[in-house]
């Protein structure tokens, strides 16, 4: 199943909610929420009571990325601002396996998320436990980059780890997602789609449309 996560970094804060609202109706079936603290990536967004806020005006899935240190501080959180997953960067853990063992205990789904340069060879200990891979396709902290061309082989080779291991975890993509990216990003493995700037800002439904029209082409196959 492939599945379109909006992410908010690029949308009207002024008109948030609105905008996630029409997202959603138009077909979207996660949104991305990207958290910043300033000192994992230099840029800051928002944190717990935000996405509590935006909690009360919709159900959509809430697919909330850390890219923050020492996650496991916050897991309570967020959880309880209304995460539905929880994707942490493995390279902001001290200790990936005790962060993994709190979200278990957390009851929600979660995933591991790398930087473009961290080898996969890396996540290879924590794959029987995740729900979720979110491999970085350009470098985390800001909005508006171009996707990395060496990006797609990591994709395939994620991949062939997973199928190598027998699991199902899903692939997430994020950074410079859009019509001239998606189908090769979703030709190497990926599943999962984190799209900002090629969602938000003018016709939300009509670009929300257009990645849907994309998956249901491969879909057939």
């Amino acid at each position: 199943m492939y599945i379109l996560s909006p992410s908010v970094l690029s949308s009207d804060f002024t008109k948030l909610g609105d905008e996630v609202l029409r997202a959603q109706k138009a077909g979207a079936q996660w949104i991305h929420l990207d958290v910043m603290d300033g000192s994992f990536v230099q840029n800051i967004t928002f944190g717990g009571p935000v996405i509590s806020c935006l909690r009360k005006v919709t159900d959509i899935f809430f697919d909330v990325h850390l890219m923050i240190v020492d996650p496991i501080d916050h897991i309570d959180d967020f959880v309880r601002a209304g995460a539905d997953m929880i994707t942490f960067q493995i390279e902001g853990a001290k200790d990936p396996a005790a962060v993994i063992a709190k979200l278990k205990e957390s009851g929600i789904k979660f995933g591991i998320a790398t930087r473009p340069g961290t080898p996969n060879e890396v996540l290879r200990p924590y794959l029987k436990d995740v729900d979720m891979i979110l491999l970085m396709t350009v470098e985390p902290g800001a909005g508006g980059q171009s996707y990395i061309p060496a990006s797609t082989a990591k994709i395939a080779e994620l991949k062939a780890m997973r199928d190598e291991m027998g699991l199902d975890f899903d692939i997430e993509v994020d950074g410079g997602i859009k019509m001239g990216t998606v189908e090769e990003a979703l030709k190497a493995g990926a599943n999962v789609f984190v799209a900002g700037s090629a969602v938000f800002g003018g016709d939300i439904e009509g670009k929300v449309q257009s990645f849907l029209d994309v998956f249901a082409r491969y879909s057939s196959r």
